[in-house]
């Protein structure tokens, strides 16, 4: 007999209880005809914000409550947060056929106009996935409407040579395997590869647990999401943007190995100084979960630094 109760639900309490004592609520917010996006705000939509606006995008993986939840308390502090869930993740959705991180990044354009946010600039911290997000949206709107950009173990210029090495360390024969498991190995392959020090046992009822109320959500969009990629494709140069940038690494990453974030550096910062790369010791993929309180500081320092 199965284990009926469900630990999702309980993860999911506890993180939105860190996003409401850190006073950010939970709205809907159609942008278009077509997109609706779910995001958490320090500030009512329309409201003028009473701190510098900064957003958070989450990567692949639970939704952004999940991603962010040892950031929002530090960061409430000195920001209004803009947290969205990105479209097929949490409660965003679209009607859309475009999958592109462009498409993510325009959701979210049209997001800040939304709030009123659409002469004001913005910083962004974009993890992961939501770093080849942050970094369209920079890019799009210019340093006009965004201002600093923290992009966090993100391999912008990723390849076929890197999905095919990642698969090889994975022992997968598709990334989707690992960003959308459907078994227990899978599941644990991916803890194993994006952590440090992963969870040395975890109970198989709670891993089916994950896959079934986590993994299973919107699969068929966000598969989509993965082909429609065009990070590394011939359509997508990476060039660089105007704007102070921040690369946050973790040491021991092993998503994208740290030997990328000195390439994307170089890219990124060949014609400015305005590039700096931070990398965090004894932090795999997800370095603000693995250590928020440093990773936190290092946000903290970039950002607030005039």
């Amino acid at each position: 007999m199965g284990i009926g109760l469900s630990l999702v639900p309980v993860v999911d309490f506890f993180a939105e209880r860190r996003f409401r004592s850190a006073g950010l609520q939970p709205y809907t917010i159609p942008v278009d005809h077509e997109t609706t996006v779910a995001c958490w705000l320090s500030q009512a939509p329309k409201q003028p914000p009473s701190l510098p606006p900064l957003v958070l995008i989450h990567g692949f993986g639970p939704r952004s409550t999940w991603q962010w939840r040892c950031q929002v308390g530090s960061l409430s502090r000195h920001f209004s947060l803009i947290v969205p869930d990105l479209v097929f993740f949490g409660g965003s959705t679209s009607t859309s056929p475009l999958r592109s991180e462009a498409f993510q990044a325009d959701a979210i354009a049209r997001l800040l106009e939304h709030l009123g946010l659409d002469d004001q600039p913005v910083s962004v911290v974009g993890t992961s996935y939501g770093g080849f997000v942050a970094y369209h949206l920079a890019r799009a709107l210019g340093p006009s409407r965004v201002d600093k950009v923290v992009i966090a173990s993100s391999d912008l210029l990723k390849g076929e040579a890197d999905d095919q090495a990642l698969r090889n360390r994975g022992n997968v024969e598709s990334v989707a395997e690992l960003l959308l498991p459907k078994e227990a190995e899978k599941v644990r392959t991916a803890l194993n590869l994006a952590m440090y020090q992963p969870p040395r046992y975890i109970p198989d009822f709670v891993i089916r647990d994950m896959i079934q109320n986590l993994y299973k959500d919107k699969i068929e969009e966000k598969m989509e999401l993965i082909k429609g990629s065009t990070i590394g494709k011939e359509n997508f140069e990476l060039t660089p943007i105007p704007q102070d940038v921040l690369i946050i690494w973790g040491e021991h990453d092993q998503i994208f190995p740290l030997d990328k974030a000195h390439e994307v550096k170089r890219i990124l910062g060949e014609k400015s100084e305005k590039v700096n790369l931070e990398i965090m010791q004894k932090t795999g993929h997800m370095p603000q979960t693995e250590d928020p309180t440093r990773f936190n500081q290092i946000l903290l320092d970039f950002l607030l630094n005039k």
